[in-house]
């Protein structure tokens, strides 16, 4: 069928089946365009998540896990004084003098979930066992694993895990994005002091709970 126009003294015909035909494909191809992007979104590794700001069913799983033992968690040192204008606490490769109160602030939040059934590790590092000091009135030695994390961290992290104990590591930012990556979720960016825990009740099959910064603890609710 042909649809025939006269503009100006112009005489156009136009074909309108070929018009229908590309007017198909162009909506075929503009719902491919749409596609890709929306089952790249559906497909994307889910978020891990935030523990507080009124997420009761985290906290509720963190508490139970805390209790029976079945918790891992990898804790960030506080804020790095080489990274800071802030005073140092005592040398350039340790923790600012005003971070001593965060580290103090999260021990004790600790603390309040339990600690008695619970072992420590820190990275040997002067900004880890520093926190560790203050977090905990605990430092150790030794723990190059908790530095040197890269592809490894997981699987160290299981081998230390004793059952029907929880396990705290002190350690950097960039090992608490291996653990992600091992778990295949994405990269956070947590904060100073933050803490990522996961749930290794079954050592073969560990799964993220989320996460705490250093300033949300008191946020968090299972009520």
């Amino acid at each position: 069928m042909e649809l025939r126009l006269s503009l100006f003294g112009i005489n156009r015909s136009i074909d309108l089946s070929r018009l229908a035909r590309h007017r198909k494909a162009v909506v075929v191809l503009a719902s491919a365009l749409l596609v890709i992007p929306l089952t790249v979104f559906l497909l994307r590794p889910a978020a891990v998540p935030d523990l507080a700001h009124g997420n009761v069913a985290g906290a509720r799983a963190l508490q139970t896990g805390w209790a029976k033992g079945d918790i891992i968690v990898l804790v960030r040192h506080v804020e790095r004084c080489d990274h800071s204008p802030a005073p140092c606490l005592s040398g350039n490769d340790g923790i600012t003098d005003r971070s001593r109160s965060v580290a103090v602030d999260v021990g004790a939040q600790f603390e309040h979930l339990g600690i008695d059934k619970a072992d420590i590790y820190n990275s040997p590092m002067m900004r880890t066992a520093q926190t560790a000091g203050f977090m905990f009135n605990k430092v150790g030695v030794g723990d190059e694993w908790l530095v040197n994390c890269k592809g490894t961290m997981l699987r160290d992290a299981l081998a230390h895990k004793v059952a029907g104990r929880n396990l705290i590591l002190v350690t950097h930012s960039e090992c608490m994005s291996e653990l992600e990556k091992d778990l295949k979720l994405p990269a956070s960016t947590l904060g100073y002091g933050a803490s990522l825990f996961i749930d290794a009740e079954t050592l073969q099959k560990p799964h993220m709970l989320g996460y705490i910064e250093a300033s949300d603890w008191r946020s968090m609710t299972s009520k």
